[in-house]
């Protein structure tokens, strides 16, 4: 049986729907042994800003029950470094590239996606969601009216260039902000962004993290991605991208149930480098032992009622 496992997002299309999160895949190259980029749907790079950005003090990892908390602080070589130097060698390697932009205001994104518009990135993903930064991410991605003024902002500067925009567990109401994401221009919109959380050292009485603060992923917060995806794409005429918590083709294969267009693979990955590929290899696996030939017999299928 021929599998067709190809998927749209607007004028995009993804030889198969399996991406890596933002973060998580570096950008798209140091993996190359383990999981090469090019056999992916698209690689999602780490987030870059207009100039280097050097994150939060360490430690910045930690390890919890069903998870992990980072508070990274979005730390990147700025955006011509990575036009320059990062961009070439990942798209001469084959692969879709999809690049993550972070910034503090609408004209920031909008100097990103200038920017970016002339390079040969295959689509952006505008990061709003990010809890480890002061300014930017939460600030912007919990309130409708201030996503609604990035994605403008975005729209207008990236040409033809296709985006979608990142959103947060966080927002009193996640419909609301991916409609407005929708409703200024997105091509797409991706979710869940880390939860915030905290771990402490019992011994020491101080947090384990010196940002205080981090961001949970991994199997923990699936149940809450699955739900705010399943919300998104019932109410949403763009393609909505889920992540939070998957590890496994079975995970990636209900995201999809729920109504997702494709999936990216992050914590996972950090505890397996061939986490994407594994995952890939499986949903081929289950379509043949289901009888399914396209994924859009599965997609948004889920039975209410």
């Amino acid at each position: 049986m021929a599998l067709d496992l190809t998927v749209k997002l607007g004028p995009l299309t993804l030889k198969n729907p399996v991406m890596t999160a933002s973060g998580t895949f570096g950008y798209g190259l140091e993996l190359k042994k383990f999981c090469p980029p090019e056999l992916l749907g698209a690689v999602i790079t780490k987030g870059v800003s207009l100039t280097p950005w050097p994150g939060n003090p360490g430690p910045r990892l930690a390890e919890t029950a069903g998870g992990m908390l980072n508070a990274i602080g979005l730390q990147n070589m700025g955006l011509e470094a990575f036009v320059q130097t990062a961009l070439p060698p990942l798209k001469a390697a084959g692969a879709t590239v999809v690049a993550n932009i972070l910034g503090h205001s609408p004209e920031e994104y909008g100097r990103l996606a200038a920017r970016l518009a002339l390079t040969a990135v295959d689509m952006i993903e505008v990061n709003v969601s990010c809890p480890n930064v002061v300014c930017g991410g939460l600030a912007i991605g919990a309130e409708p009216s201030a996503v609604a003024e990035v994605a403008g902002a975005v729209r207008e500067s990236c040409g033809a260039k296709p985006f979608m925009v990142k959103l947060t567990p966080q927002a009193s109401d996640v419909v609301a902000v991916a409609l407005a994401a929708e409703t200024a221009g997105a091509t797409a919109v991706s979710l869940i962004n880390t939860l915030p959380g905290l771990a402490v050292d019992l011994e020491r009485r101080r947090p384990r993290l010196a940002n205080i603060i981090g961001g949970l992923s991994g199997p923990a917060v699936k149940p809450v991605a699955l739900k705010q995806v399943w919300q998104c794409a019932s109410a949403l005429t763009i393609p909505v991208v889920g992540l939070g918590g998957i590890t496994s083709a079975r995970d990636a294969l209900e995201f999809i149930l729920v109504g997702a267009a494709a999936v990216q693979i992050g914590t996972a990955t950090l505890v397996d480098p061939r986490a994407p590929l594994t995952i890939l290899d499986n949903i081929r696996q289950w379509m043949l032992k289901e009888g399914l030939d396209d994924l859009s017999q599965l997609r948004g299928a889920l039975k209410i009622g």
